[in-house]
């Protein structure tokens, strides 16, 4: 997914407890994109930032849906592809 603009997320994805989940980011831009994570899908909770190309695989603690994106006020330019897998 392309993000262009603030407060853009993918869809939320829901990991088992135990289970691994693989985050892409990629482009090039100024911006802090934010891993989040939620116990009900609508509220929810910033996990980690990240304000440059990385990749890396998690594994959740417990069951908990996750979703990544810019929060609002901190996209400022370029293009931001993010990738979340499960």
């Amino acid at each position: 997914m392309n993000i262009t603009a603030q407060n853009t997320f993918t869809p939320a994805v829901f990991v088992q407890a135990g289970d691994p989940f693989d985050v892409s980011v990629s482009g090039t831009f100024v911006a802090t994109v934010t891993l989040q994570r939620s116990k009900d899908g609508t509220n929810w909770r910033d996990a980690d930032t990240i304000t440059s190309p990385s990749e890396w695989t998690g594994e959740s603690g417990s069951a908990w849906w996750f979703r990544i994106g810019v929060k609002t006020g901190n996209y400022t330019s370029g293009t931001v592809t993010v990738e979340l897998y499960a």
